[in-house]
Formats: C-alpha cells, structure tokens, sequence
C-alpha cells in the first residue's frame, strides 16, 4: 500500500489523503497582527508622519502636542500642503494613540483624495447639468459630513466644499456615514468658506444659505447653478456667511422642536433642488 502523501494521516485507498485545514485560530491570529494604527488611519511619530508628506499622501488633519521640540520641518511640510494642524494638550495624543508612541504628533490620513472646486464645476459641464453643489459651514461631526455626501451623490448633486479649519474631514467615521459615496462624489477642501463663495459666485453660482427666518424653500428657484450652505447644529450658517449669500432659505417646519440635524436639512433641500429640476 502506498504511504501517506502528508504524516500523520490515513490513506484511504489509492487517494492521497487532505492536509489539515488551516485552524480558524491561525487565520485569526493573522488578522490580529493588522496594523491598528493602520485600520484606523493615523500615522503615528515623527519619522512616519514626516515620510506619509515627503510621499504626498493626502492627510486631513495634523495634532502636534503644546511644546513639542524639532517639529518645524514637519509643521512647515504640512503647512506647504495644506494641512490643518491642531496643537493640543499631550493627553489628548495619548488618549487618541492606537501604537502608545506618538512621539508628539499624529497625522490623520483621508479616506480619499481632495478635489477642487473646479473638479465639481466639471463634472457638472461633463453631465451637462446646472452645477449643484453643498457648502458644509462648520459641520464638525463626521458622521454628519458623511451622511450630507451621501446624500448629495443620491440626490444628484455634484460635489461638497469643506474648509480646512473648523471642519470635519474624510475620515474612516466620515467614510462609514457616506455608505461609498466617496468614491463616486468630489469632495473639496478650501482655505475658508468666504473664499469658496467668492470662487463660486465668479462662476456664475448662487449661494444659497440654509437658515431660520429664510425664504419658504418651495418657494425658492434651484433650477439654476447653486451652492446650497448648510451650517453647524448649534450655531447655524455663520454670520459672515449669511451675508456673503445670495439669499436665505428656510424648510417650513410643523413640529414644536426648531431645527433639523443638519445633514436632514441638506437632503431635504437637495430633494427639492432635483424636484425641481426633473
């Protein structure tokens, strides 16, 4: 009788006997040594950090800790590119450290590539439609910036605008909420939101911001290229942003609370913006 191709196993007849499937604690065990600091996409210490600029990754976000020494090339890179950088107690690096070794800065890595704002206007050229954009004034929450893009692809829409400070950014948080709208939907980032207004109205964009005490949005016309701005939950569209727009709109209101989250209010407003134009 032949022997056994593999040890430790029986021949059944001429058939070379199976080897041991892989035990599902060794496929575990390879998934536990995934790169936490990786999955979560943070770039942790000086040297990783200072190679994720020198290789032009898109970073949303630099935290540098209150006295750290010989950062200055790193601050200077990440300035050139763009970057916002939040200096911030040592605690709170420790707190958001997956590696334990952050050495006093922590970039955060996008889940996708920035856009322009001139990216979005072509898109709208490339489709042959009236430009339909959303200004995102100070939505700090991931989840919500996720949600609006979300609903802007579904919806039609054309791109998001966020600025760089006072802002949330392409996170893993923010990916999740968009449910893959990301990889179909430009999102751009701007110095400032009065910067991106001043570019849009150039091209012919009106600006619309979302706000208590604005015109009925039924009684708005979007079939028209338009940013629609919407603001923070607790303090709305901010003032300077309010002047700067075309006109204000309101989304008439039942109910004996005052606002809507601010994601619900951009879809309501882009429904009626699609409804109008279809």
């Amino acid at each position: 009788m032949d022997k056994p191709r593999y040890p430790n196993q029986k021949n059944n007849g001429n058939r070379p006997a199976r080897p041991k499937a892989r035990s599902v604690y060794a496929a575990m065990e390879q998934m536990d040594r995934r790169d936490p600091a990786e999955e979560s996409g943070l770039i942790e210490g000086r040297n990783a950090v200072w190679e994720a600029l020198q290789s032009g990754r898109t970073l949303d976000k630099l935290f540098v800790a209150q006295g750290a020494q010989n950062l200055g090339h790193i601050l200077s890179a990440a300035r050139a590119a763009g970057i916002a950088i939040q200096e911030c107690d040592r605690r709170k690096l420790d707190k958001m450290s997956v590696t334990g070794s952050h050495q006093g800065v922590i970039a955060q890595g996008a889940a996708a590539e920035y856009r322009t704002v001139e990216d979005i206007l072509a898109l709208a050229g490339a489709r042959g439609e009236k430009p339909l954009l959303v200004l995102c004034d100070g939505i700090t929450d991931p989840h919500n910036l996720g949600a609006i893009i979300r609903s802007c692809e579904v919806l039609g829409g054309h791109g998001v605008v966020v600025p760089r400070h006072r802002s949330a950014g392409l996170n893993a948080a923010c990916a999740k909420a968009a449910a893959g709208a990301l990889e179909h939907l430009p999102v751009a980032k701007c110095a400032n939101m009065a910067a991106a207004i001043a570019e849009l109205k150039k091209k012919g964009v009106f600006i619309v911001a979302a706000d208590m005490g604005g015109r009925p949005a039924d009684q708005v016309d979007f079939d028209m290229p338009c940013a629609i701005v919407i603001g923070a939950e607790g303090s709305g569209v901010s003032e300077s942003v309010r002047k700067a727009a075309d006109l204000v709109v309101s989304i008439p209101q039942k109910g004996r609370i005052q606002s809507l989250n601010a994601s619900n209010a951009a879809a309501i407003l882009l429904y009626e913006a699609v409804r109008q134009r279809t």
